[in-house]
């Protein structure tokens, strides 16, 4: 499809006021088999839209969601208001779509963000020493699932001013597309902004694959991994305990085994730990 497609002219002669401004069931036909076609003609799955795991139908993305301004003659303007405070940059804004031909509003979506939201307000530490060296109230651990299980990832706190321009875009985005879906009336084939929430969140089972028997439910195969980040926080802790003779190398390895699964190396440091010998006391006699 090379051609912008449109909609043709409603006849209004001999119609009343009531039935000028609403759409026959056939002309609401005709949109919904124009968003279709584009879909199948123009989008591609990964670029346009996805589809994430165990939710209803895909995610329109603000290329697709471009794509439907083109097809439409739909041309987007914002409206942006600053909702920023101290440490926190937020944005609210309102995508307003108008036709290009005519000028005519055909209606409006509105999007935030702020650098409070969870994926803005931490990042991964670069190094333990980076971890051990921010204050209390800018660092944690933070608890996440994956593939095998829960694990632990160490993080420091975001500098709000970093993330002022990717708030704004975001709002933006968040905005256009969903501006996008009202006005063509695709929301019945596309969510809208499933992406961007954490996996935690997501609507779908966690661990359920294709193929499984129904209504089980896959169990972690082990321990999750340690990373190397967090191998070195923890371990300092692990080394004083067998140093100071509570426990030998290998009962230590046996016992934080249960509770995650380490590479070769991380197993051969944690073996090379051993026991301080006391401190020698001698008298000095005159």
């Amino acid at each position: 499809m090379n051609a912008v497609v449109e909609l043709p002219p409603r006849e209004v002669a001999g119609l009343t006021a009531a039935e000028v401004h609403r759409y026959s069931a056939a002309e609401i036909r005709e949109r919904v088999n124009l968003v279709q076609e584009v879909m199948r003609a123009v989008m591609k799955e990964g670029v346009h839209y996805g589809k994430i795991p165990g939710t209803p139908k895909p995610t329109l993305y603000k290329a697709g969601a471009e794509v439907l301004c083109v097809a439409f003659r739909i041309a987007p303007s914002y409206r942006v208001e600053d909702l920023g405070e101290q440490g926190i940059a937020r944005c609210r804004v309102a995508c307003v779509g108008t036709h290009q031909t005519t000028g005519i509003v055909l209606g409006e979506g509105v999007g935030e963000c702020s650098s409070a939201e969870e994926k803005y307000k931490w990042r991964k530490a670069i190094c333990a020493e980076e971890f051990d060296l921010a204050p209390e109230t800018m660092r944690r651990l933070k608890f996440a699932k994956g593939d095998r299980g829960v694990y632990k990832v160490i993080q420091i706190r975001t500098e709000a001013a970093d993330h002022a321009n990717t708030v704004l875009k975001m709002a933006s985005k968040r905005a256009h597309v969903a501006m996008t879906l009202t006005v063509t009336g695709a929301s019945d084939m596309f969510a809208q902004d499933i992406e961007d929430l954490p996996e935690e969140l997501r609507p779908h089972e966690q661990y359920e694959q294709p193929g499984d028997d129904a209504g089980q439910v896959k169990t972690p195969s082990g321990p999750p991994p340690c990373s190397d980040d967090l191998f070195a926080v923890e371990s300092l802790k692990w080394q004083k305990v067998v140093e100071g003779g509570k426990k030998t190398a290998e009962e230590m390895l046996a016992t934080v085994s249960t509770r995650a699964t380490f590479t070769e190396a991380q197993k051969k440091t944690i073996l090379s730990w051993t026991k301080k010998p006391a401190d020698s006391i001698t008298d000095n006699k005159e």
